[in-house]
C-alpha cells in the first residue's frame, strides 16, 4: 500500500481513552486523532480520514465509540468508512470491553487481560477472563468481524480496569495491545521498550 498511512483503531471514545491513547502514542512516536475523541463519535468517517492523512507520524491511533448505541451507530458507519479507505492500513483494532445495556459481540484473535496476560478468553470491561473464547462483549464491536483486518486484540474498558491501566501507571494493557499489533505488523522496532 504505497503512500498509505498505517493506523490503530481502538473502539473507545471516552475522556479515559482519550488520555491513555494520547499518552502511549506519544510514547511510541505516532499520533494520536484527539479530535476522533468523543461518546459517540462526532467526526464522520470523511473528516477522520483528512485528519489521519496530515498526521505527523504513523503510526496514526484512532478513536471510535458508539456509546451503547445498538447496530450500527456513528462510531461504526465512521470506523467502516476509515477501514475501507484505499489510502488506510489498519495493523490492528483494539476491540475495547464495555457493559452495555444490549450486549453486541465481536470475534478477536486474542485478548489481554488485566493482570496482562494473553488468553484465547474474552474478558469483560474490567479485563476479567470471560468463559467464552475468542470474543467480547462491547458497544462499538458490531461491524468488526465483517473487516479483513490483520488482528483485532480484545481489552478491558481502556484507561480503567479497577485502575489496573490508569495512566499513573503506564497504562501497562493498552501498551501490551499496542505492542503486540506493532510487532504483527512489523513496526515492533519503532516501540520504545522500557
Amino acid at each position: 500500500m504505497n503512500g498509505s498511512r498505517h493506523v490503530i483503531i481502538i473502539t473507545d471514545g471516552d475522556e479515559y481513552a482519550l488520555r491513555t491513547v494520547e499518552y502511549i502514542a506519544t510514547e511510541i512516536g505516532g499520533r494520536c486523532i484527539s479530535r476522533s475523541f468523543g461518546n459517540p463519535t462526532k467526526l464522520s468517517g470523511p473528516e477522520i480520514v483528512h485528519y489521519i492523512l496530515h498526521a505527523k507520524h504513523d503510526p496514526v491511533f484512532v478513536m471510535f465509540d458508539d456509546s451503547g448505541y445498538i447496530g450500527e451507530g456513528s462510531g461504526e458507519t465512521a470506523l467502516q468508512y476509515v477501514v475501507n479507505h484505499k489510502k488506510i492500513n489498519v495493523l490492528g483494532i483494539i476491540a475495547v470491553a464495555a457493559k452495555t445495556n444490549f450486549t453486541e459481540w465481536t470475534k478477536v484473535d486474542v485478548c489481554i487481560d488485566n493482570t496482562g496476560e494473553l488468553t484465547h478468553f474474552g474478558v469483560d470491561k474490567y479485563g476479567v477472563k470471560e468463559g467464552e473464547v475468542g470474543r467480547i462483549n462491547g458497544d462499538t464491536v458490531y461491524c468488526l468481524d465483517h473487516m479483513k483486518v490483520p488482528i483485532v486484540v480484545g481489552i478491558g474498558d481502556i484507561g480503567k480496569m479497577a485502575m489496573q491501566d490508569h495512566i499513573k501507571y503506564g497504562s501497562p494493557i493498552t501498551r501490551k495491545a499496542v505492542a503486540l499489533i506493532l510487532e504483527r505488523s512489523g513496526f515492533y522496532d519503532n516501540f520504545k521498550k522500557e
